[in-house]
């Protein structure tokens, strides 16, 4: 399977990975995300379906029940990832690292998120 390659590859000395959604992963966010029994498939999920907040010089994808119950309605199964934050670099080219936190408070700049994910025009 070319995810468990990847994975590999992070422990072989590989720079970085790149994600389907064209987001290249480090090689410390691959070493933090096998250290904390995170899957490419979680962080891809983070991407494409969390909200984004533009904080503390990054950009932080997070998913919350707010939208696991949004998705689960379109019947994509979020709730494993609930909690799950990537932070990339400013620019959103590169995932840098990933955890679980369910507080979502310091990732708020002033009163609102900066920019949600639009909604699929289906």
């Amino acid at each position: 399977m070319k995810r468990d390659f990847d994975m590999a590859a992070a422990l072989s000395g590989a720079t970085h990975v790149q994600l389907d959604g064209g987001y290249f992963v480090s090689s410390h966010a691959l070493r933090r995300l096998m250290s904390r029994g995170l899957s490419l498939d979680a962080i891809e999920a983070v991407l494409n379906f969390g909200r984004v907040s533009h904080t503390r010089g990054a950009e932080i994808h997070a998913v919350g029940w707010k939208e696991v119950e949004r998705y689960q309605r379109k019947l994509i199964d979020l709730a494993p990832y609930a909690g799950l934050q990537v932070v990339c670099t400013r620019n959103g080219g590169v995932v840098l690292t990933a955890y679980r936190n369910h507080d979502f408070r310091n990732l708020r700049d002033g009163k609102h998120w900066i920019r949600r994910r639009p909604r699929s025009r289906r």
